[in-house]
């Protein structure tokens, strides 16, 4: 009751609203510090570029000492085999496979494109490039026919292992949609010379997102794992996108890696991790290794919602006792985080509201200590979320600007593109979504993978439905790339995300029947 005798809506901050702002700010901040940390790595590595430029290096992309260039030194590198497991046709295919077999590494190369069948669009838009360049790339195709034991991708990887060059010292694993520099090959190489106890070098993708909130929701979902990879040297994360490993690890089977991959195998960097920290084998990630990844120009709710399921349902592969707490342990971590961090917002919302419903009303500031006192954890909270997205604001415009002194023939990319205030939009979104698909993963124990769907048993792939495509099944699309998995070019998914989330809740106990 106020001083004029009316009752007052009881809106006050109690200890639990302290708690769940202070656990927002305590995320938000840190978030930034992670992305500042991984920030300074990357702008170090520009530092480095600038001092060889201002001594006279006009190749500071592909080598800090241009001594390196000297043909006696370039004539000692070692074969690499860059094996690039296919599946469909997009429209940033064409420019990121140019980018992967016009490389200037200055030792032995060659590049297997491995596809499912010859019926896969790619196998033809493939055979076309290789035909382009065939004067000036060790290059070609290769059709592995269809997968057993494991996933497509993986048993393509191991089909283009086994065809390598019987010389390859290193293999080096990319996905298609992976736009390289004109040096990264050689600053992958030159690491694993360097270092012999390097297991798997990697990298990480900087998605260019394409103005969609779906685009902005994947943008979002990698911008944490991103300050994994920018420690400059060693790291627990893997990214199956871009992997370098000792070709005689598979030519020899060591630690299981052939075995481990082609038994049961879903996805191929969470395998070869849970491998590597088995055997305390060492991972890094070269602070160069950071890739432009343009996200396809119609992604829309749905095919991130298939997206944010792929990454969910890995936590539900593994291949020990050991790998499969780690698993536990991510997924509890990860939900309780991800809601932990969106329920301040929320709550901040019904404090906002308070607020106004008492400011209309003109209510005075001393009838209302607690809803000013709540309005007070909303500024804090809104102070933390600011410094939050200009940490990452930094973050991408100082790996925006590494990518462009990298590939300085290239179109330069901008940050101009960026709409902040959708990534704010999809911070909550994608974090409210991801203990759902988590759970959905869980529960569901399948997938929907391009078309194939995969049923896991124990962690590992027990069956593999192929079926014909209709209407109501297989995919036309894949999910970041757009790309046409049919010969034909199929018409743009329309549905909303609402309706394709609807359709998944209707048949969590029937997922042979739908798409995920």
């Amino acid at each position: 009751m106020n001083e004029r005798g009316e009752n007052l809506p009881c809106y006050h901050p109690c200890h639990k609203n302290y708690n769940f702002f202070s656990q927002g700010c305590l995320i938000c901040l840190a978030l930034a510090l992670g992305w500042a940390l991984a920030a300074y790595v990357r702008n170090r590595e520009i530092k480095q570029m600038n001092d060889a430029m201002r001594n006279g290096n006009s190749f500071p992309f592909l080598y800090h000492d241009i001594n390196e260039l000297e043909h006696s030194n370039q004539v000692n590198l070692p074969r690499v085999s860059v094996v690039m497991p296919l599946k469909g046709f997009g429209e940033h295919n064409l420019h990121n496979w140019r980018s992967q077999i016009t490389s200037l590494y200055g030792g032995p190369l060659e590049f297997l494109f491995v596809v499912e069948s010859t019926e896969d669009p790619a196998y033809h838009a493939v055979s076309r490039l290789i035909l382009e360049f065939e004067d000036y790339v060790d290059a070609k195709i290769i059709v592995a026919g269809l997968s057993t034991t494991c996933s497509q991708k993986i048993h393509n990887q191991l089909v283009g292992v086994e065809r390598m060059h019987k010389d390859t010292k290193y293999v080096l694993f990319l996905d298609d949609d992976v736009r390289l520099h004109p040096g990264s090959i050689g600053a992958l190489t030159r690491e694993m010379e360097k270092n012999p106890d390097i297991f798997i070098q990697t990298g990480y993708p900087l998605d260019l997102p394409s103005g969609s909130l779906g685009s902005y929701c994947i943008y979002e979902y990698h911008m944490p794992c991103s300050m994994g990879f920018a420690t400059g040297g060693k790291t627990f994360f893997l990214w199956g996108g871009c992997m370098m490993m000792h070709a005689d690890d598979f030519r020899q089977d060591r630690y299981g890696v052939v075995s481990g991959l082609k038994d049961g195998g879903y996805s191929d960097d969470m395998t070869l991790a849970a491998i590597s920290g088995a055997h305390k084998r060492l991972i890094t990630s070269p602070p160069v290794a950071v890739f432009p990844h343009p996200l396809a120009s119609d992604l829309n709710f749905g095919r991130y919602w298939n997206y944010l399921r792929k990454q969910t349902f890995v936590l539900e592969s593994y291949i020990s006792n050991v790998n499969w707490m780690m698993n536990r342990a991510l997924f509890g971590t990860h939900c309780y985080l991800s809601w932990g961090f969106v329920a301040p917002y929320f709550m901040a919302l019904i404090h906002v509201a308070a607020g106004l419903r008492f400011y209309v009303n003109g209510y005075s500031v001393e009838e209302t200590p607690y809803t000013f006192g709540g309005l007070s954890l909303v500024t804090i909270l809104a102070i933390c979320t600011l410094v939050e997205l200009l940490s990452m604001w930094n973050l991408t415009r100082i790996e925006v600007k590494l990518c462009n002194m990298l590939s300085p023939e290239a179109s330069q990319l901008s940050l101009a593109s960026y709409n902040w205030g959708l990534v704010f939009v999809a911070i909550l979104v994608d974090n409210f979504l991801y203990p759902l698909s988590a759970v959905r993963s869980h529960f569901s124990q399948s997938i929907n993978w391009s078309g194939i769907r995969y049923y896991l048993k124990d962690g590992k792939i027990h069956k593999i439905e192929r079926t014909q495509r209709s209407k109501d099944m297989d995919p036309v699309f894949t999910d970041l790339g757009g790309k046409h998995l049919y010969g034909k070019k199929g018409l743009p998914m329309r549905g909303s995300f609402l309706s394709s989330l609807s359709r998944t809740l209707a048949q969590w106990h029937q997922p042979k029947k739908f798409d995920c």
